[in-house]
């Protein structure tokens, strides 16, 4: 059976990340768009459309049970698709700057229009590749945390963002499988970084264990 909103919201409370009703009626918007508008420009699977709730708002709040996040803290989501995991996570933390990247335009189009429907502010989407916001000087030194899902491997991913973190970022990519020769990897090329996997364990939602769900938590401790 498909997880309902009020499912949602229980596991949510069980595992620690606490949302208010308005916050739940946003993420209800949010998960009927994404479906409608799904099949038009496909940000996700379609055979997935019956647990979004589940397989996609919730699994991008798994960050915030792993990942400590400051209050105001600046927020890039790399190749962001449909908005996942950076509408979720601002729509919990409202508090943080959001900025959501991703390649491909009509994406950025759905995901910003989107992220214009939750009435947040400090949310925004943008058409680049996350490579070139190295070119770009007021990015660079200017994220506390990066997130994304299942976008590149982790030695790629961190080659991209380097530049863009502060010192005494965190990292939290949401990635499944066996990951140890890409976390070995990500460990030869980055000795100054901390990083490691950790099995999505969320009480309520035996699936993301299940499916081998990881969060890859990265930090540079002397960046």
């Amino acid at each position: 059976m498909s997880m309902t909103p009020l499912d949602f919201w229980t596991t949510c409370s069980a595992n620690d990340i606490v949302l208010d009703k308005p916050q739940v009626d946003t993420l209800q918007r949010y998960h009927d768009e994404l479906i409608y508008w799904n099949a038009k420009v496909n940000m996700i699977s379609r055979r997935d459309e019956m647990n979004v709730w589940e397989r996609h708002i919730l699994h991008s709040l798994c960050i915030l049970k792993y990942v400590p996040i400051r209050q105001k803290a600046r927020v890039l989501d790399v190749g962001t698709g449909g908005g996942l995991p950076g509408i979720p996570i601002k729509v919990a933390r409202p508090d943080v700057k959001m900025l959501m990247a991703d390649s491909i335009r009509k994406k950025v189009t759905m995901t910003a229009m989107f992220a214009q429907h939750t009435g947040l502010k400090d949310i925004k989407a943008i058409v680049t590749r996350v490579e070139d916001l190295a070119d770009e000087p007021h990015y660079i030194g200017a994220f506390d945390v990066v997130v994304s899902r299942a976008v590149a491997r982790t030695a790629t991913l961190l080659e991209w963002i380097r530049p863009l973190l502060k010192p005494n970022a965190v990292c939290a990519f949401l990635k499944g499988g066996d990951l140890d020769e890409e976390i070995a990897e990500a460990r030869e090329m980055f000795p100054e970084a901390h990083i490691e996997a950790i099995a999505i364990d969320m009480f309520g939602a035996p699936s993301f264990l299940e499916d081998q769900k990881k969060v890859v938590v990265c930090r540079f401790q002397h960046s």
